[in-house]
């Protein structure tokens, strides 16, 4: 026995290692130097509440917060809708190849995220490929497809939307397809036996789907920066001027931990409906609980 656990801490500690050093004291660090404050770009040590005080009061961080909040909720649910589908597809007729269909909505992050970012610029800009068919057909440009909230929304929904299917398609798996046969059989429409088998059964999968799309939404710079242009400017770009132009480290600490917080919520949420779910069952319509 004593081998096998010096073999197991063996196994475990250069993990274990690698977690604490770049990813536990780094968070830690944040935490405090969030109580600090800074002063010509450098870090001082002087503990107080002022940065969360000027956060949580000060309504240009409320809003920016707000606007992220409402951007992030906007494309879990946009990439919801849109995945379903996708992930109901791969999942029942994909046959031998639903594995290459999954890969292939994760083509995309074969490039990386500025790239892709750029490639939409191309396409929703003004002298972009949708502006440059309409004042082909003699229609006026769409302002509102760049450098608008619009376009933020379209660019993260393009980058986060395979998390999603990746996410419900797992959920699929497990599912037995031979319920929405009896359904059929037994007068249900397609929409019906949706929302009373296949949706019930498979909502703990879209609960998560939901959360891997948000939570990055939610902390997203890159996207709003080259999409949304100054108006579009989101909490994530706000907290990466902290550490940037202006040099206000401690205030981009306390910011981040804000985010880290609601993130935490989030995530509380759904592991609690998730829970809920598997302890009380999914009863259909009709009487049976599976």
């Amino acid at each position: 026995m004593s081998s096998n656990k010096r073999l197991f801490w063996w196994l475990v500690a250069p993990g274990a290692i690698f977690l604490i050093l770049f990813l536990i004291l780094p968070l830690a660090s944040i935490v405090v130097f969030s109580f600090w404050r800074t002063e010509s770009y450098t870090l001082i040590p002087d503990w107080n509440l002022d940065n969360y005080i000027r956060i949580l009061t000060d309504w240009t961080y409320i809003k920016f917060l707000l606007r992220s909040l409402s951007m992030a909720t906007i494309v879990s649910l946009i990439c919801l809708v849109f995945s379903w589908p996708i992930a109901f597809f791969i999942a029942r007729y994909g046959g031998k190849f639903k594995l290459i269909y999954l890969l292939l909505t994760s083509a995309p992050f074969l490039t990386g995220e500025i790239l892709r970012v750029t490639a939409l610029q191309q396409i929703l800009g003004p002298i972009g490929v949708i502006n440059m068919a309409l004042s082909t057909f003699g229609f006026e440009p769409i302002q509102a497809l760049m450098y608008t909230n619009t376009a933020t929304a379209i660019g993260l929904t393009y980058l986060w939307i395979p998390f999603m299917v990746l996410a419900i398609y797992l959920s699929l798996l497990n599912f037995d397809f031979e319920l929405l046969e009896v359904a059929k059989v037994n007068g249900a429409r397609p929409l019906r036996a949706f929302w009373e088998i296949t949706w019930p059964l498979n909502r703990a999968g879209s609960a998560i789907g939901v959360v891997l799309v948000f939570i990055p939404t939610l902390a997203s710079s890159i996207t709003s920066k080259f999409l949304g242009g100054p108006n579009g400017a989101l909490y994530g770009n706000i907290l990466a001027n902290q550490f940037g132009s202006t040099g206000t480290w401690a205030l981009g600490s306390a910011m981040g931990v804000v985010l880290f917080a609601i993130s935490l919520i989030v995530l509380y949420i759904v592991w609690k409906m998730v829970g809920d779910l598997k302890r009380s069952g999914v009863t259909i319509k009709g009487g049976a609980e599976l």
